[in-house]
């Protein structure tokens, strides 16, 4: 696909429906009794690969666009499954789900594309293991295909080496069945959607800073659920605002759950001209508008506590740094080398080929600033949706066009991402 510069970007758009809260939707309503009901869904192949797997497992499901209604008889009535669960690209739906699938009395077999037979997984298998589950794959439970036998568990307390949503979810969705009480440990918060979605379906847990407890044996019941506008999605168009001239976006129900605005407080550090304008629905998600204009930027250090509030929009602020004054260091971020490509390498190499100044460290990158990107170059997304996306926004401010390969891998978060960039431009 040939991307140009472009001379203003200017206009509203919704930005489609939380991927994180998308998937849990569905699994939660799954599990409980009764009907839910779910609005702002995101149809994208990832959430799409969730609805999937669990109608193998016996769950019916209507989906129409952006509504979904999913018709729940409790967890004890998902049946084993006769065929693979294929989960796609989503490290998600497979992480989560192996949480459930571990004390299930059935066998389950799951897997996914070339990307997630990458992927670890025994960040979530080990623990799910200590639990008592009976999970194999290739090499000991590393990498797929895995093979779950369902078993009883045991709750445990479990002090997770990384700050993960996924890995603290698998667990938590473990201990729901399981004997006694289970306790998940972070050295820092991750994203809560899983605490706060468990909570609207009626399920009891005890929080304090970094640390989450759940009793087995608790019921789910049905719930409706509005999704809000993925903070994720909206950070792309909230970096190309900033970046192009005489721009001024506005992006409907963005979600503002503070375990994922990291990339606000990084852009409001930089200088940026945002505006939040909160929502007042008090729904278990908060979420409001959000207005960003052309900013001049200067550089930042980005580290510690604020990188899991951040970490999938890291390499939108890599691109976003090349626009800034100064040099910004982005660090203690080695967990971008497990996503769907090994994030720090491929944001640098596809940000070279474009001219810019940038440099890989050990946990991140150091991007110099202010840059001219030149551009006229070839570029690939390598399957990966936010690499795609980035490499979208970038072709915004080049001075010549670039070709952008495999952009497909961006319908795994946002199949609308081109159209809406083409109408704030003005183009068909």
């Amino acid at each position: 696909m040939k991307r140009e510069k472009v001379q203003a970007l200017n206009g509203e758009i919704h930005i489609p429906g939380d991927k994180s809260i998308s998937h849990r939707s569905v699994m939660f309503g799954a599990l409980a009794k009764g009907t839910t009901t779910v609005k702002n869904f995101l149809p994208g192949a990832d959430c799409l690969s969730t609805i999937d797997c669990f109608r193998k497992m016996g769950v019916r499901i209507e989906q129409n666009g952006s509504d979904v209604v999913i018709h729940g008889n409790g967890i004890d009535s998902l049946s084993e499954p006769e065929s693979l669960l294929d989960v796609g690209n989503s490290g998600t739906t497979i992480r989560l789900m192996l949480g459930i699938l571990a004390g299930r009395p059935f066998y389950s077999a799951v897997a996914g594309d070339e990307s997630i037979a990458k992927r670890p997984m025994k960040r979530v298998t080990e623990p799910l293991k200590q639990m008592g589950a009976k999970i194999d794959g290739r090499a000991g439970g590393e990498f797929t295909p895995l093979s779950v036998s369902g078993a009883s568990l045991k709750g445990i307390d479990y002090v997770s080496p990384v700050a993960s949503a996924q890995i603290k979810s698998a667990v938590l969705l473990a201990g729901l069945q399981a004997e006694g009480t289970t306790t998940v440990t972070e050295p820092h918060k991750s994203r809560d959607h899983t605490e706060r979605m468990l909570s609207a379906f009626g399920v009891k847990l005890s929080e304090d800073q970094t640390s989450v407890s759940i009793t087995g044996g608790q019921k789910l019941t049905a719930a409706d659920i509005f999704v809000p506008g993925d903070i994720s999605s909206a950070a792309f168009f909230l970096a190309v605002g900033a970046m192009v001239p005489n721009s001024k976006i506005i992006l409907k129900n963005v979600g503002l759950n503070p375990t994922r605005t990291g990339v606000i407080d990084v852009l409001k550090n930089m200088g940026a001209k945002l505006e939040i304008k909160p929502s007042a629905d008090s729904s278990a998600e908060p979420y409001g508008d959000l207005v960003i204009e052309t900013s001049s930027l200067k550089a930042v250090e980005i580290g510690g506590d604020i990188i899991p509030r951040l970490i999938d929009e890291i390499p939108i602020i890599a691109l976003l740094a090349t626009q800034a004054e100064g040099t910004t260091v982005i660090k203690d971020a080695a967990e971008l080398k497990v996503k769907e490509t090994n994030r720090i390498d491929t944001v640098v190499s596809e940000l070279r080929k474009l001219g810019a100044e940038i440099e890989p460290t050990a946990d991140g990158m150091k991007v110099y600033g202010k840059q001219t990107l030149k551009g006229g170059a070839t570029v690939s997304s390598h399957g990966d949706h936010r690499i795609g996306m980035m490499l979208g926004i970038a072709s915004c401010i080049t001075e010549e066009p670039i070709e952008i390969e495999q952009t497909d891998a961006i319908h795994v978060s946002y199949p609308t991402f081109f159209k809406h960039l083409n109408k704030l431009s003005n183009k068909s």
